[in-house]
């Protein structure tokens, strides 16, 4: 069987769970069958990847117009045999970016092809402000792509749910839920008195002090992520708790400058505050996460959130708001706690009562961190749910059943 695989993020130009994602699960597919990979971000190296840079001719143009450009070079690059002899059997797209690539691959060249959901355009009206117009353009690749595969992966049941409130007209029965995954071996608390003390320094250089407990938030500024919320609850956690921000990536100006105001308020009013705008390497993340207390994901919108998975098998409990795929991730009291929200039903899942929410957040984030015995052993509890449920082995096994379905 081969498979092509398009998607925008592709090692090492990855920004988001999208691109760990389809890195993590091409990794374990090839292992069992043919994968190409089309992506996005100019010519790579890696056998089995073609990379692809926007067409000269659209370079002025509005950002989704320059995707469609793209889409268009991987739908033909699809059909062609390989140096092998081999022809795809099926294509399989990740993200609104390559869902027009790979809906016209598979009516082009008669194959079937599956999407995988990552989030949904409908759910992120906030994108209009990134894109502009491209919205619109970027909501109907989608519509179109879900509406015409011939399977539909969502990575959480929730994720499933709103795929068939967003789009009724597609058959429940071709809607899959395959988890998100996390590399078991990749996210582990280092044990060697080494690579501790290691850890140890690279936590001193960027500013946090390991002596102190610490609520780490990593993720890019966006208005799903809920960035903003966090850090007004941080503002009424105990003072002795650090504030570790991973987040760098906004979307546009202006929420980069909400949350550089909201920043500078709160280092106004205590210490410890500590903003990491570049990307970790993944051992320097590790770093952070295993010297943190706790993880947290202040979602208002989250399909299952990888950034989960990572912390959890470091070791590390999470608090996360109560929507979407997260009630799947975190066993409440038991890997960590759930905060309770009630969203606006107008696609921006923006809470109803956003003080609420706040104050509910630092609660949580406050009794985790002011029991730490019963918190390690929630970090435990996290690291051997992760194994149990989200190992890539069986991820892939999954997707491979959902392949075969489409080719019967």
């Amino acid at each position: 069987m081969r498979v092509d695989l398009l998607t925008r993020e592709y090692p090492p130009h990855v920004y988001g769970g999208a691109g760990v994602h389809v890195a993590g699960l091409t990794r374990v597919l090839e292992r069992t069958i043919d994968v190409r990979v089309h992506c996005f971000d100019g010519p790579r190296q890696d056998p089995g990847v073609t990379g692809y840079t926007v067409p000269t001719e659209l370079a002025g143009a509005n950002a989704a117009l320059q995707t469609f450009g793209i889409d268009l070079e991987m739908a033909d690059a699809v059909g062609q045999v390989g140096p092998d002899g081999v022809a795809s059997d099926l294509v399989h797209s990740h993200t609104w970016y390559a869902n027009l690539g790979g809906h016209l691959a598979g009516l082009l060249h008669g194959i079937p092809h599956v999407v995988s959901a990552h989030s949904l355009e409908p759910l992120r009206p906030w994108k209009a402000e990134q894109l502009g117009g491209g919205y619109a353009l970027s909501s109907w690749a989608e519509k179109t792509a879900y509406e015409g595969a011939a399977a539909v992966i969502a990575v959480s049941g929730g994720m499933r749910e709103d795929i068939l409130r967003a789009y009724p007209s597609i058959d429940p029965g071709l809607v899959k839920v395959v988890h998100n995954g996390i590399d078991l071996e990749r996210w582990q608390r280092p044990t060697s008195p080494e690579a501790v003390a290691a850890a140890e320094a690279t936590v001193r250089r960027l500013g946090i002090d390991p002596s102190r407990p610490a609520v780490v938030f990593v993720g890019r500024i966006t208005r799903q992520k809920g960035l903003p919320y966090f850090l007004r609850a941080a503002e009424l956690l105990p003072p002795d708790v650090q504030v570790v921000l991973c987040a760098g990536a906004p979307d546009t100006p202006q929420i980069m400058t909400e949350v550089t105001g909201l920043v500078d308020l709160l280092r106004a009013r205590r210490s410890g505050v500590v903003w990491i705008e570049q990307m970790l390497p993944r051992d320097e993340l590790i770093a952070v996460l295993m010297h943190g207390t706790v993880f947290a994901c202040p979602s208002i919108y989250e399909p299952l959130g990888i950034v989960n998975l990572e912390a959890m098998a470091v070791g590390l409990p999470v608090v996360g708001t109560a929507t979407g795929g997260i009630p799947e991730v975190i066993d409440d009291g038991v890997t960590g706690r759930l905060v309770p929200i009630e969203q606006l039903q107008d696609g921006t899942g923006t809470p109803v009562d956003p003080d609420r929410f706040v104050h509910d957040l630092a609660d949580a984030l406050t009794d985790v961190v002011e029991h730490p015995e019963r918190t390690a052993q929630w970090g435990v509890a996290s690291r051997r749910r992760v194994e149990d449920h989200f190992a890539w082995e069986a991820i892939a096994e999954r997707t491979i059943e959902v392949y075969r379905a489409a080719l019967a």
